[in-house]
């Protein structure tokens, strides 16, 4: 099966672009309908088309998010939709059924890690190339990756750090800002996929230089400037192509002399768009009213007051300053122009020798300016960032100060003003795009940095597999079946049990992952295993199942971490525990971020029920494992060795059936009961005899490891279809 991370790279090759946010569809995409829905979503619906036509290509899946809310189209509840040449969008769901827009997604994400894992697992085919675009799928790309071993390619299209810059720069509180737009964590989030991705997409230098830099573990040596392209087959010279009449009509009934050059724009009716400067320039120029009509698409819409809060302030200014200036025929702001509509709306421009306006604050890229010039329009954009390239490579436009409105009318006047020059860009434009801003040049030198990628992870991917179990083919999430053991008396305690158990493991090291639970601090646990020579399990629940790590790396899960947060005060516990008698602290090193750890005087200390109403009475949620009869552990609810297996058992798509779990004490209790098969070793605490009679408990006879491999064989365990009716078939003693 080619579906391993380190794969030959000649083989045909299926990557996973995942883009969260916004409406992603085959078809009618509503670009500009909302501020989440615009550039983004062309850029990667045309990628994964074009990457489905390469030839070292198999398989392209765009993974987004499912949207449930009647409100919007039934396509985008869909769980999967096929795109030209077989790539597919495949859609998960991830919090609320609604659509939320980015901002609050957050919360929500490492549920639709878990859910992107049970979907690759489900497949039976992993991918060779991970693609994440913007700063939440960088989130889940980052999570994907490190499970699974598979390289990851980022592009932003937008940044925290900048952004946020510009917002505060304008005036904006500093308060304000973070509760709109969740900064921190976003930030925070880009860190950390920066440092970890093997490629960082830019469309330009000025990205990598000015924006980029702005990040701590920024490194320009894996940042690659491809730049994007445009759909020469929709977007084109008008030549003796025929205009829609319909769109015609829908444009020129707003103006007195539509015969006149328009000057055109096209944006979401976002401030960082500068659609009120535009205006400004427009209506405080009477030589550019006579010379041009004012033509400006901002998104779609029914009714302005239906839009949200943000949206509904542009336009409302936006009619406001059209009647201010008096500019009623002579300006058109359509309220429904489709994606199919754009290619004719741009030669209908070109036709009529008119402009094309981008008058944003800042622009990163400039995808409009691309299809503008591939239609034989000439343009006018901001005078930094991206619009520098486009014109160094095109020569089709003009760039300016889009922070002063004179700039732009001055511009704009050169541009429809002079028709020998206008030709010259047209002309200029047209071979530009096509020498530079092909999807086909794009995908080419895409396709030849990815495989640079794989043939450098190689042999660390290789590496990495080996050193779990010396499985070189086993990859966690694809196994079967899971072995869970504690360690203290019961993985180790029989050096002859534990030689014989790992023998079985490597033997069962493609079909069952091994991990172990245990009530030990993760560097204890690491070191212990190593003493006792124990190979690196694949998955480490330590501090009694507060927190869960992935071997070899020892990678936490944010998601648990994340998962068990839920009305844990741990300060506010640590105070109200000093009044219990009995209890002293453990060690500082037995003290985590989601456990108390004390040792109990087992005459002094209260009954577990008092403690729980105390608590209680004092607002305060935790969960308390009493162990041995001489340990307490304060843990938040959602937190023990029981609940961390049946996260995995979610997380990995195997049912609990298939999980084999190992204790001898009552930190073990919650883990061994349910629909897990459970062994007790031999050599138990009294605390777990109350287990014995419960159906899938097994109480063994061995000691330690021997009493694992006596569950084993007592389950037949390691079979893969591991099945109810074997589990009848050999009941409990």
């Amino acid at each position: 099966m080619k579906n391993i991370a380190g794969m030959k790279h000649e083989s045909p090759l299926y990557i996973l672009l995942i883009s969260v946010h916004g409406l992603i569809r085959s078809h009618d995409l509503e670009l500009g309908r909302d501020a989440d829905t615009g550039g983004q979503t062309t850029y990667v619906m045309e990628l994964a088309k074009e990457l489905a036509k390469h030839q070292q290509i198999e398989k392209v899946d765009i993974l987004t998010r499912l949207i449930e809310d009647s409100s919007l189209h039934a396509d985008y509840a869909l769980p999967e939709e096929t795109l030209d040449n077989g790539a597919r969008v495949v859609r998960v769901s991830c919090g609320p059924k609604r659509y939320l827009r980015k901002e609050v997604l957050w919360p929500h994400l490492d549920q639709m890690v878990d859910k992107c894992l049970h979907f690759l697992r489900q497949q039976g085919r992993l991918p060779d190339l991970i693609h994440a675009h913007y700063a939440d799928a960088g989130y889940i790309g980052r999570q994907l990756s490190t499970l699974l071993g598979i390289p990851l390619v980022y592009t932003g299209h937008s940044l925290g750090r900048p952004k946020r810059e510009r917002l505060l720069s304008s005036g904006r509180k500093s308060g304000a800002i973070e509760k709109q737009f969740n900064f921190e964590r976003r930030i925070a989030a880009e860190e950390d996929v920066i440092q970890h991705a093997s490629m960082v997409v830019t469309s330009t230098r000025q990205e990598i230089d000015e924006q980029y830099g702005m990040y701590q573990n920024h490194d320009e040596r894996r940042c690659k400037v491809i730049p994007p392209g445009t759909d020469t087959s929709r977007f084109s010279p008008p030549g003796r192509k025929l205009i829609d009449v319909r769109l015609q009509e829908s444009i020129d009934r707003f103006l007195v002399k539509p015969e006149k050059p328009f000057v055109l724009s096209i944006s979401r009716p976002d401030l960082r768009k500068n659609l009120k400067g535009l205006v400004k320039a427009y209506g405080e120029d009477k030589a550019l009213q006579e010379a041009a009509n004012l033509v400006v698409v901002a998104g779609v819409r029914e009714d302005i007051r239906d839009l949200e809060e943000s949206q509904r302030a542009v336009m409302n200014d936006l009619l406001l300053d059209i009647d201010r200036y008096d500019l009623w025929g002579k300006v058109a702001i359509p309220k429904q122009i489709s994606q199919e509509d754009l290619p004719d709306l741009y030669r209908m421009a070109a036709r009529r020798r008119g402009v094309f306006v981008n008058p944003a604050l800042t622009e990163p890229f400039g995808l409009t300016l691309l299809e503008a010039a591939a239609s034989g329009l000439p343009f006018v954009a901001p005078d930094d960032g991206g619009p520098k390239d486009i014109v160094t490579n095109c020569r089709s436009g003009i760039l300016t100060n889009t922070l002063d409105s004179a700039s732009i009318a001055s511009a704009l006047k050169q541009v429809v003003m002079d028709r020998k020059q206008w030709r010259s860009w047209a002309k200029h434009g047209i071979l530009g795009i096509q020498r530079h801003y092909s999807w086909k040049a794009h995908v080419n030198r895409y396709m030849k940095e990815v495989h640079q990628i794989l043939r450098k992870d190689r042999k660390r991917l290789r590496r990495q597999h080996a050193m779990i179990l010396n499985a070189g083919k086993s990859i966690m999430p694809l196994v079967k079946t899971a072995l869970i053991s504690d360690i203290d008396n019961t993985l180790i305690g029989d050096k002859r049990g534990l030689e014989q158990l790992i023998q079985w493991l490597r033997s069962h090291a493609v079909t069952t992952a091994f991990g172990v639970a245990t009530g030990r601090p993760l560097e204890s646990a690491v070191n212990y295993l190593k003493k006792h020579r124990v190979p690196m399990p694949q998955v480490l629940i330590t501090s009694v199942g507060s927190e869960i790590n992935y071997g070899p790396d020892l990678r936490p899960d944010t998601g648990w971490a994340n998962h068990i947060r839920h009305l844990w005060r741990r300060d506010d516990l640590a105070e109200a525990m000093r009044a219990i008698d009995g209890l002293t602290l453990q060690a500082e090193e037995n003290q985590r971020e989601f456990k108390l750890s004390y040792v109990v005087a087992p005459g002094l200390m209260p009954p577990l029920e008092d403690i729980s109403r105390y608590l209680h009475g004092l607002k305060l949620h935790a969960q308390l494992i009493y162990s041995h009869s001489e340990f307490l552990d304060v843990l938040p609810i959602r937190a023990s060795k029981g609940h961390a297996i049946r996260y995995l058992a979610y997380k990995w798509g195997l049912p609990l059936r298939r999980f084999l779990v190992a204790g001898d004490s009552g930190n073990d209790t919650e883990m061994l009961v349910g629909d897990t098969l459970a062994v007790v070793v031999g050599n138990h605490s009294p605390e777990l005899e109350p287990l014995r009679g419960l159906e899938q408990v097994y109480f063994a006879q061995g000691r330690c490891a021997a009493g694992i491999l006596e569950g084993l064989a007592h389950y037949d365990f390691g079979r893969v279809d591991v099945t109810s009716s074997t589990i009848k078939a050999n009941q409990h003693v």
